[in-house]
């Protein structure tokens, strides 16, 4: 009963017509609800009894009682996370491995502020709620159950298949590293913590599909003053705080140069047609030319928007002074940076100094967790194989790329030159989307359809 009513829900909230061909596979679309409930249901949170280990033997479990030989399916434990790396033997081993990366653990939730308790999955109003039914639980069963229903198939892979689920992505991403560090010889990686569909506010019919071919570099630069201090009865023309503010200011005012890449070029062509009028023109006008400069403003002065044209930096803590009635004798911020592709986290550094224009400020990097990684390339085989893949779910839904402001698993990847796309075929209105948020959810429509798109998607990569 549980199977029908998916498969129906697929058909009733995408809007599905007589176009769409969407092969139902009940066994596979129940593993994948199921095993995400599982997950949700444990804690994989960072710190005391973190349940991210356990996540990793749900899914060892599943995948070995889909045909996974035992030996092939590794977890280790490493501080109070774990990793997992499964392999499915090509008949090629000459062939470099496809890589399928998720990871287990979740940003954390309070219960008292969520209108349920956030580690007990329910089933309500065609959603599935829990923290990580977005980011990523459901993401992760959705690939495990395609990998069964492949085997049920009897699916014979020339390539080998690697899922690999890492423990710490939301915070250090040590295991993230790891185990890019281990499969470093791959042909290319598909992480399905990244892209996704969106479907209409107003139909809920879908509009677009965007894969993740890069993302900006991380990095956070330690800014500080100090003097001698002294009495606030006597000020003095040096003032830890007020140098560290008028370099701060100095910072704010000033803007990087905008860039357009390949990849951002064909974001922002395709992208326009989804914006408010002012928005679609502005991004046509820059991606004719990076120089407009109405377009640039527009661009700029839209948080949405912003960071796609160009690295971002600004303040994002500050403290400073030991006593209410003392000079300060310091004062230290920290400017959190999203570099475009191509820079160097260090030369962002000096030509923040530069507009500082102070030598009394030292600049410092901070950075944890993170490396500088250049965009994938475009490749055709990965382009027309997600044309192939959503072609029957999602008959004639615009493809195009783009990039993230943020950190993910595919940043490890990148910095070995393994190219890494984010490939999730979750679709979802822009206003249910509630990662890191309060009432995390997904829409169990989206269940059926993805399972379709990726048992055309992994063995047209892997064939």
């Amino acid at each position: 009963m549980r199977t029908m009513w998916l498969a129906g829900a697929a058909m009733a909230m995408l809007g599905f017509g007589a176009q769409a061909a969407i092969t139902p596979h009940p066994e596979a679309e129940a593993q994948a609800l199921n095993l995400a409930e599982k997950a949700i249901a444990l804690r994989s949170v960072r710190g005391p009894d973190n349940k991210t280990p356990e996540v990793a033997a749900l899914y060892k479990a599943a995948l070995v009682a889909g045909g996974f030989a035992d030996q092939d399916v590794t977890i280790t434990p490493v501080d109070d996370t774990a990793y997992l790396i499964a392999r499915w033997p090509g008949s090629d081993p000459s062939l470099k491995p496809l890589v399928i990366s998720g990871h287990m653990d979740v940003v954390e939730a309070k219960p008292a502020d969520w209108k349920r308790d956030p580690f007990t999955p329910v089933v309500e109003n065609g959603y599935l709620f829990g923290r990580g039914s977005s980011d990523m639980k459901l993401d992760g069963t959705l690939a495990i159950a395609s990998l069964n229903e492949l085997r049920r198939e009897s699916y014979k892979p020339r390539r080998t298949i690697i899922i690999e689920f890492s423990g710490d992505e939301e915070t250090t991403m040590k295991t993230s590293a790891i185990i890019a560090g281990k499969l470093a010889d791959s042909e290319l990686v598909l992480n399905i913590d990244g892209g996704n569909g969106t479907l209409s506010e107003a139909t809920n019919a879908p509009e677009y599909f965007t894969w993740q071919g890069a993302e900006k570099t991380y990095a956070d630069f330690e800014l500080s003053t100090a003097n001698e201090g002294g009495h606030s009865s006597e000020p003095r023309k040096v003032n830890a705080i007020d140098e560290l503010a008028a370099a701060l200011l100095r910072i704010h005012d000033y803007q990087f140069k905008p860039e357009l890449s390949d990849l951002t070029k064909a974001y922002f062509l395709q992208a326009a047609n989804y914006e408010d009028p002012a928005i679609g023109a502005a991004m046509r006008a820059f991606a004719a030319d990076p120089t407009d400069k109405a377009a640039i403003a527009t661009l700029s002065a839209n948080p949405a928007t912003v960071g796609k044209i160009g690295t971002t930096c600004v303040v994002t803590m500050i403290k400073g002074g030991h006593a209410l009635n003392a000079l300060p004798g310091s004062a230290t911020a920290n400017i959190n940076c999203r570099i475009f592709p191509g820079h160097k986290p260090a030369d962002i550094m000096a030509e923040l100094a530069g507009v500082a224009a102070d030598p009394g400020v030292t600049f410092k990097d901070v950075t944890e967790g993170s490396v500088m990684t250049e965009a994938s390339p475009m490749r055709p085989d990965y382009i027309q194989a997600v044309k192939t893949a959503l072609a029957g779910p999602y008959p004639g839904v615009p493809i195009f790329p783009a990039m993230s402001s943020g950190a993910s698993d595919s940043m490890w990847f990148r910095s070995h030159g393994v190219p890494s796309y984010g490939s999730s075929p979750v679709f979802m209105k822009d206003s249910d989307d509630f990662a890191h948020g309060l009432n995390e959810r997904a829409p169990i429509a989206t269940i059926a359809p993805a399972i379709d798109y990726y048992l055309t998607l992994i063995p047209e990569l892997s064939k």
